[in-house]
Parts: structure tokens; C-alpha cells; sequence
């Protein structure tokens, strides 16, 4: 649809909105009511800042204009649907449904407020309410107008409708909606409803989407809950009943299935478990679990296609070897990375087999460290012997995770190695896998695992051989009309192919991403010509270790330092270029988070927006970084990425944001040159070139007498190189745009 087109039918809504106010003949005594609907149009209008008659979607034109016609023209139509009809033959009436009409726009407004909608449905809200509205008047049922509509549309027109006969059932519709959407949330909000026929089936639903929270509410036998899990009659509901009121009941949890059919028995797991106090076994548990997932991994996959109940969710299968692949293996030998006996420093995981460390690598995906990868990589290598298979490896764990851990192989250079040590046909066909499927995920995240992968490989052959692949699975992919295969192969055969210099593809102008190779600083500013830079600091010892290193950068010459109770103030005395670090108090005692809250706090009463974001710290204190991050940032400065998670919710928080990453967690040594020429830019103005920055920088780290720094510093991505994050981005504008055609 062409812009004069889109412009006139916004002229049309404007005017016809106008022309039904201006006809509508409104009985003083109901002028009131008109007019308190009239304000909460007015109120939605402000949201995107502007009162204009506009409501502006994320810049799409066309949606813009779809809701702005259904909140003005379509809404005023209702009104007039009010006064003209003869049914309601009352004052009273009358007001009741304008009132209807009120509830309706305020309780949008509200939701929008909140995020709990999209303001993209209020079409769709406003067009299921008046068929509701319409039943209610002709005291026809309204019940099959919210079993069709989404949750948060049945959730708005049910509290609208409070009056109406039906209300009860009403509530349980809606209700049944959100468990489908929240199965984890149940057993929180069942109690209104434990006495409903279907709430035995909720349980039932709960236990097979997310058992462990009926653990604490079986346990108070006495409460609605309790009384609710205990009388229901399902072998698996009884059996998680009866295992939450076993000791260390969730380590227990994710055998459950193998409890259930018999395979094990509580007394054959408890010899690893132990009594909590006494006994735990860690490594014996640890095997306990990679055993288990191989084997319920074995079920997922065809022809078999049956998914374990204990799987997924907290305290899941695959959480539990998560997290126990942390506590017991990968922080012990990061701890010990300043360690150079290899004997000392890898000693946790001398007990594990081949199979044990693959799991426990691709679990600490984002928290393992370079060092700790390679040397457990070396280890699981020596371990399958002096011919060592590594196909065999991946047919022993059934191929899970097996693109997770080309992508790690790849990131930290062992990839050659493993492909080598299998014959040359199955590598061939192991990496046709690695990018086979891609669109039929429920996420992005194995292409994303694709992207970053390719731009840590240097093999040329190797390079060219995935090209091919995806090549090969675009053209399939439009051959069978396949709109997400062919954005997702398109994308990747793009992005690698401008990994290629001599390709000379600009990827801003081919994709239509913004700019990846440079950023103004001028865009930088606030509103009041201020360019502020949030550093995150953590309260362990490496953030106490660094935090007087980054103080320190600063040349009184060039910085006033001002320190402050919970936070350090440096600004340029040449320009207007802020820093604010939040000290690195106790982590232990949250005095660390307490303090970031503190300082966005006070910058926010200064009026003053970051944006450029630094996280100082391990990958595992990311996520509270993010969870602070400005949502203006437009360059942010990271240890470890944290892999596609941590990179997803930035983007998404942030999604023109230029990222800086390293495969590892920053260095200092590292960190402080990086940071010196970005102020030294912002202090300069003009435009940050990141090859320029990144060609500078890698003559300087190549001149240090330090081997470890030269190789760290091979573990930095630019933004232009960071592949997984121009793909995400890429992805996502793509995917609008064909949404926006169709």
C-alpha cells in the first residue's frame, strides 16, 4: 500500500471521526458520560507523546493508522450506536452502555500502560467488544465471543461485562486462558477456583507442564491447594504429592518419569542424594544425570517423539544439569584459571567421562571461561582414547546439543580438531546438519548459533562448505514457499558473504539494518547535548580488583573524578561526556544491585539518559545488568555475550544498540584501552569508525609483551563482527517488513 493511499485513509478516519461527533445530537443530561469517553480517546492519543488524532505504532504507517481508525472513528461509531438505539429506552440504559464503552478504552489504556497488550489488538478488542455489547442488549449468550478471543482481549471485555449474567462463567474462561498461557503460575491463582469441575484437570495440566510448584502446596495438606493436589486421582499427580513430602524432594524431581514407570526407585537415588546433610554424592549424582538425559532425550527424538514431563521447567531435568554442572565442575576450574598445574586445576573433573564433560560444556555454555573450555575439551579428547571418534561421541549422547557444541568448538578453535577426528563424509554431513532446520525452532536461536559460529571458523574449505548448506537451504525454502527458511537463509547467505572483504557488501544498505560500521556521536546526546556513559560494577573480588583500575584510567588532566556514597561521578573538563560506575559494594548483601538502583535512579532525576552501557563483570552477573540497562543505549560494552538468551533481551531492550563482545570475560587490560578510545571519541565528537578503533587497537595489543593479552584479544568482537547480533536484528526487520506486505 502506497503512502498517498495510507495518508488518504487516515484523512477519512480523521474526518469521519469528526463528522460523527458533529452529528451525534447529545442530550445534556448523557453529556457528561460522552465526554468521559472522549477523554480516555484523548489519553490513548498521548501515548506515543503527541495529541495530534495519531496513534503512533512503532513508526509502522499502516498499523498506525489501523488502530488510530478503530480508536477514533470505529469507537465514536459505538457511540452514536448508544444514542440512536431505541432499544435502550432509558436515561439509565443508556449511560450503562456508554459507561460499557469507557470501561472498555480505560481498561486498554491500562493494560498498554502495563504491557500486559499490544496495541496493535485494540482493533480486534473494539470489534469483539461490540459483539459483546450487541448479545448483552439482545440477552444473548457472550460467552462464545471470549472462548474465540486471545486472553488479553477476554480479560478486558470479562471485566467490562461485570454485570452481566454470565460473569461467572465468564471469569473461568478467561481463566482457563491464562494456565494454557502460564501453565507455571496454577497452582498460585487456582484457589478461586478449586471447587470448578475442570480444576482437577488444571493439576493434572500443572504436573505434566511444570510439577515441581505443586511441591509446596502439597506439602500444607490442610490448605484449598493442598486439599485440591491430594484428592486428585492421577498416578502422576499422586506420585509428585508423595515425592514432595520426601527430603531433598527436588533433587529427586528430575527422575520422575523414571520413577513413575519404575526404572529407578527413591532408595536407588538417594545412595547419591544422600540426607542433605551427609552422603551427597556430587559427582555420582552428575552422572546420574547426564545418564537420564541421554536416555530421555532418546525418547524425544523420532520415531519414539515422546517428551519426558520432568524435562524442562525450574528444577527440570536440564536445569538440575545446569546448574549442578556449574556448582561442582566449571566454578571450581574457573576459579582456578590463574592456576598453571593443569593437575590442580582441573582436578574436578578427573572423575568425568567423555559424555559427562560434553554435557557439562554445553550446559556452562555462559558461564565457562576460554581456558576452562579448552583444557576439558583436551580432557574429553584424551578420554575417547588414542583413536579417538568423535562421531561415536555423538551417537552415544544421540546428537543432543550437538549445535550448541559446533558453535562452542568453533568460538574457541577446536572445531578442526574435532571434525578431524571423524571421517571426512560424517563431518561433511554432521555440518549439512548443523545448518539444516533452522526455520522449524521455535526461536532463533540455532541460527544464531550458525552466525556466531561461522565468524570464529577460519578454515577457508570449511567456510565455504557451510556457505553452500545455506545456499542450498534458501533455494528449498523458496521453492516450497517457506517465508521464515527463506528470511533465515537469506539473512545468514548475506551476512557470510559480507564476512568476505572481497565481496564488498555493505550490510546496512543491503539488509536494511542501521549502521554496524560506524556511529555519530552526535546521536549519542541527550536532550540537553549530553553524551552519559552507566558502568555496571559487581561486589566480588575481580569487580573490587578492577574497579580502582577504572578509576584510576582517568587523567586528572583530562577528568574530574567525584566520589560519591554508592557511585563514582567523572565528567570531561573538555566536553560534555559523563561516566557514572556504581561502586563495587558487598555482592553477598546486595549493597552492588542496590547501588545500580540507586544511580538510575538519581540519573533519572537529572534527567540525564545513558547511552552507552558497560557490564564489568562475569557473565553470570549479566543478567542483572540487563534487567538495568538504559533503554537508550546505543553502545553497550559486555564481558561474555552470554550466548543467544543474554543477546535476544538486549536487543530487544536495545535493538539499533552497537555490542561489543568477548568470547570470554573481559580483561582489564583489555577493557581499559577499549573504554580510553571510546571516551577519547565521544570527548572528540564526529564519527566512531569501528574498523578504525578495532585496527588501532589490535596494532597496540599485538605490540604487549603479555601472550595471555594477545590472545584475549582475539576473543573480542566488534559490533560489525558480531555476526549473531547483526542477524538478530536483520531477522527481525525482515520479518516485520513481510508481515507488514502480507
Amino acid at each position: 500500500m502506497n503512502r498517498i493511499l495510507l495518508l488518504l485513509i487516515f484523512l477519512l478516519s480523521f474526518f469521519s471521526s469528526f463528522a460523527v461527533e458533529d452529528t451525534l445530537q447529545v442530550p445534556l443530561v448523557r453529556a457528561s458520560f460522552h465526554d468521559k469517553i472522549i477523554n480516555e480517546q484523548r489519553q490513548l492519543d498521548k501515548f506515543d507523546g503527541k495529541q495530534d488524532n495519531h496513534i503512533n505504532i512503532n513508526g509502522n504507517e499502516e498499523i498506525s493508522l489501523h488502530v488510530t481508525d478503530a480508536v477514533f472513528r470505529k469507537t465514536e461509531a459505538l457511540r452514536k450506536w448508544v444514542e440512536d438505539n431505541e432499544q435502550l429506552n432509558s436515561n439509565n440504559e443508556k449511560v450503562r452502555y456508554l459507561r460499557y464503552i469507557e470501561s472498555m478504552l480505560k481498561n486498554f489504556r491500562i493494560a498498554w500502560r502495563q504491557r500486559a497488550i499490544n496495541p496493535v489488538a485494540y482493533p480486534a478488542l473494539r470489534d469483539n467488544f461490540e459483539k459483546i455489547l450487541k448479545a448483552n442488549l439482545e440477552g444473548r449468550s457472550i460467552l462464545p465471543y471470549l472462548q474465540t478471543a486471545p486472553y488479553e482481549i477476554a480479560r478486558i471485555n470479562t471485566d467490562v461485562f461485570s454485570d452481566n449474567k454470565e460473569y461467572k462463567e465468564a471469569i473461568n474462561i478467561v481463566y482457563l486462558k491464562y494456565c494454557s498461557l502460564h501453565p507455571e503460575k496454577i497452582m498460585a491463582t487456582i484457589r478461586p477456583f478449586v471447587n470448578e469441575s475442570f480444576a482437577d484437570s488444571l493439576v493434572l495440566f500443572a504436573t505434566r507442564r511444570n510439577p515441581v510448584q505443586l511441591y509446596s502446596y502439597a506439602q500444607n495438606i490442610k490448605s484449598p491447594e493442598g486439599k485440591l493436589i491430594h484428592r486428585n486421582t492421577n498416578g502422576m499427580v499422586q506420585a509428585v504429592a508423595k515425592l514432595s513430602q520426601t527430603p531433598n524432594a527436588l533433587l529427586y524431581y528430575p527422575f520422575l518419569d523414571d520413577l513413575l514407570s519404575g526404572k529407578q526407585t527413591i532408595d536407588s537415588i538417594k545412595k547419591f542424594v544422600g540426607d542433605g546433610e551427609k552422603g551427597y554424592d556430587s559427582v555420582g549424582y552428575f552422572k546420574l544425570l547426564v545418564k537420564t538425559e541421554i536416555e530421555y532425550y532418546r525418547r524425544m527424538a523420532p520415531p519414539i517423539r515422546d517428551t519426558p514431563i520432568a524435562m524442562f521447567g525450574v528444577n527440570g531435568l536440564r536445569d538440575m544439569l545446569k546448574s549442578k554442572a556449574i556448582e561442582h565442575f566449571i566454578t571450581p576450574i574457573n576459579e582456578l584459571h590463574n592456576q598453571n598445574n593443569l593437575a590442580i586445576r582441573m582436578r574436578a573433573i578427573d572423575p568425568l567421562s567423555p559424555e559427562d564433560l560434553y554435557f557439562m560444556m554445553v550446559m556452562g555454555e555462559n558461564d565457562i571461561y576460554t581456558s576452562s573450555f579448552k583444557h576439558s575439551f583436551n580432557r574429553m579428547m584424551q578420554r575417547l582414547g588414542n583413536n579417538a571418534r568423535t562421531d561415536s561421541l555423538l551417537m552415544n549422547v544421540h546428537f543432543d546439543y550437538f549445535k550448541k557444541f559446533i558453535k562452542m568448538s568453533a568460538n574457541y578453535n577446536k572445531l578442526d580438531t574435532f571434525l578431524k577426528s571423524m571421517p571426512v563424509a560424517k563431518s561433511e554431513i554432521l555440518m549439512k546438519a548443523f545448518v539444516a532446520k533452522l526455520d522449524e525452532t521455535g526461536s532463533l536461536e540455532d541460527a544464531v548459533d550458525v552466525a556466531d559460529a561461522y565468524s570464529s571458523i577460519t578454515d577457508k574449505k570449511l567456510l565455504n562448505t557451510i556457505l553452500e548448506y545455506v545456499k542450498e537451504n534458501e533455494n528449498s525454502s523458496v521453492r516450497n514457499f517457506n517465508t521464515r527458511g527463506r528470511i533465515i537463509y537469506g539473512l545468514l547467505k548475506t551476512i557470510f558473504l559480507s564476512a568476505d572483504s572481497t565481496q564488498k557488501i555493505d550490510l546496512t544498505e543491503t539488509i536494511g539494518i542501521p549502521s554496524i560500521y560506524e556511529v555519530n556521536t552526535n546521536t549519542l546526546k541527550d536532550e540537553k547535548g549530553r553524551i552519559v556513559q552507566q558502568v555496571f560494577f559487581y561486589g566480588d573480588e575481580d569487580g573490587k580488583m578492577f574497579f580502582s583500575q577504572f578509576r584510576n584510567s582517568f587523567s586528572p588532566k583530562d577528568w574530574k573524578v567525584s566520589v560519591k556514597k554508592e557511585w563514582v561521578e567523572i565528567k570531561s573538563l573538555k566536553s560534555d561526556v559523563w561516566v557514572f560506575a556504581n561502586l563495587p559494594l558487598n555482592s553477598d548483601a546486595n549493597l552492588d544491585d542496590s547501588a545500580q538502583v540507586h544511580l538510575a535512579q538519581y540519573l533519572e532525576t537529572q534527567d540525564m539518559k545513558p547511552s552507552i552501557a558497560v557490564h564489568r563483570g562475569h557473565s553470570y552477573w549479566l543478567p542483572g545488568t540487563i534487567a538495568r540497562m538504559p533503554a537508550d543505549a546505543k553502545i553497550i560494552v559486555l564481558g561474555s555475550c552470554g550466548g543467544y538468551k543474554n543477546l535476544n533481551e538486549i536487543l530487544d531492550l536495545c535493538p539499533d544498540a552497537h555490542i561489543i563482545s568477548t568470547k570470554e570475560i573481559g580483561k582489564g587490560d583489555i577493557n581499559k584501552p577499549i573504554l580510553n578510545y571510546l571516551n577519547q571519541s565521544f570527548v572528540s565528537g564526529g564519527t566512531l569508525q569501528w574498523k578504525a578503533m578495532w585496527a588501532n587497537l589490535t596494532s597496540l595489543f599485538q605490540r604487549d609483551p603479555n601472550k595471555e593479552v594477545r590472545e584475549s584479544w582475539d576473543d573480542y568482537i566488534p559490533p560489525y563482527k558480531n555476526l549473531g547480533a547483526i542477524f538478530i536484528k536483520a531477522y527481525h526487520k525482515q520479518a516485520e517488513a513481510s508481515t507488514v506486505n502480507n
